[in-house]
């Protein structure tokens, strides 16, 4: 058994960003009181940590109070973003095991207290990865009623889990990557991806644990100026690109997060050319309503179809505009229909094609010379 527990950012105001996810995107502001006992981490007294929640989707945000936070040696080489994914594991001892045989540094030996057991591990460039083993009597946490409307839930706004999550790694270290997550998490390449345009080019490898509930994506640049090289350089070194937030629902919920993200400070999304819509197969047409296809294109919605099984399956997915100051971060929502798996090619170069157009805006690109 393999899970996302949480995903923990460190971020320069804890509460702005609490407010930030709690008004555009319906979570709820949590107590913090079992991670800090759970979690030694967030609780220096030198960091802040606020604890939010919608679905199954944790995230915890840290900021620094005082320079001799780790947040703060974290932002001094690093832009805001994914600092740990935390999984929920059955044997912890066994991951650790594993992790120094292989040579992992171990961040933080196991530890146990009322709510279970927990470790950390260094992963690639600044990530982490929490192991936690929780106990199945830990006490549900209490919702905190805050200025920011937080103890509300939204349902137009819900979302399920964390679909999947992409780290962005130099191209040296993908095959080393690849056979870390296999070693240390049981991980198992699935699906293979290399995108081409005449500007840049990227690969990838789509991870997925043994029971399905964990999907990793590592991609690799694979040419000088692709945008995997430009998130590298900005970053400083590998590290999470973007996190997909699965619901049931998704045109109604990316309707609904325009409407309340429109100013400049809300959450913006990748602009689609309608050229893309034209162009669709006729065996999505055929899933699909006429409706619905039209609320699609209005949302600028990436739409694919694949045959999982016996019944035909549809992936909706749509991507944000990088949510931090500097273009590394950004989220996408996915909606999977009739247990559809994996990742559509069609809608992977529709995406590579769309950051690398925000890319070329920032003048940071140039023609690739083919020949």
């Amino acid at each position: 058994m393999l899970q996302i527990d949480h995903v923990h950012f460190y971020v320069e105001d804890a509460k702005k960003w609490r407010d930030w996810f709690v008004k555009y995107l319906g979570f709820q502001a949590l107590t913090s009181r079992i991670f800090p006992s759970f979690v030694r981490q967030v609780s220096f007294p030198d960091t802040h940590t606020e604890v939010i929640q919608n679905g199954n989707v944790t995230f915890l945000l840290s900021s620094p109070l005082l320079s001799s936070s780790p947040v703060a040696e974290f932002l001094s080489q690093h832009p805001p973003g994914v600092a740990d994914i935390a999984f929920a594991v059955e044997d912890i001892a066994s991951v650790l095991t594993r992790s120094q045989n292989h040579g992992v540094r171990i961040v933080q030996s196991m530890e146990e207290n009322e709510f279970g057991q927990y470790a950390k591990i260094a992963a690639w460039g600044s990530l982490t990865h929490t192991l936690i083993s929780r106990n199945t009597h830990q006490p549900v946490e209490v919702l905190v009623s805050d200025a920011s409307g937080g103890h509300s839930q939204r349902p137009d706004l819900q979302l399920t889990v964390i679909d999947h999550l992409v780290l962005n790694l130099a191209v040296r270290d993908l095959a080393p990557a690849i056979g870390w997550y296999e070693k240390i998490f049981h991980l198992q390449p699935q699906q293979t991806f290399k995108i081409a345009t005449d500007y840049s080019a990227l690969c990838s490898q789509v991870m997925v644990s043994v029971d399905g509930h964990v999907q990793l994506a590592l991609n690799a640049p694979a040419s000088p100026n692709s945008q995997i090289q430009e998130f590298l350089d900005i970053n400083q070194g590998a590290g999470i690109q973007h996190i997909a937030l699965r619901t049931n629902n998704l045109i109604q919920l990316i309707a609904e997060a325009r409407k309340t993200g429109t100013n400049a400070a809300g959450l913006s999304f990748l602009p689609i050319p309608e050229t893309y819509y034209l162009s669709l197969p006729s065996e999505i047409q055929s899933l699909l309503s006429p409706t619905e296809l039209t609320a699609i294109a209005q949302q600028e919605i990436l739409v694919d179809w694949r045959a999982d099984g016996p019944t035909e399956a549809v992936l909706l997915q749509i991507f944000s505009q990088p949510i931090f100051a500097q273009p590394t971060f950004f989220l996408e929502f996915i909606e999977r229909r009739c247990q559809a798996s994996g990742f559509g090619e069609g809608n992977f170069r529709a995406l590579f094609m769309a950051v690398e157009a925000e890319q070329i805006k920032r003048q940071n690109t140039t023609e690739m010379v083919i020949g």
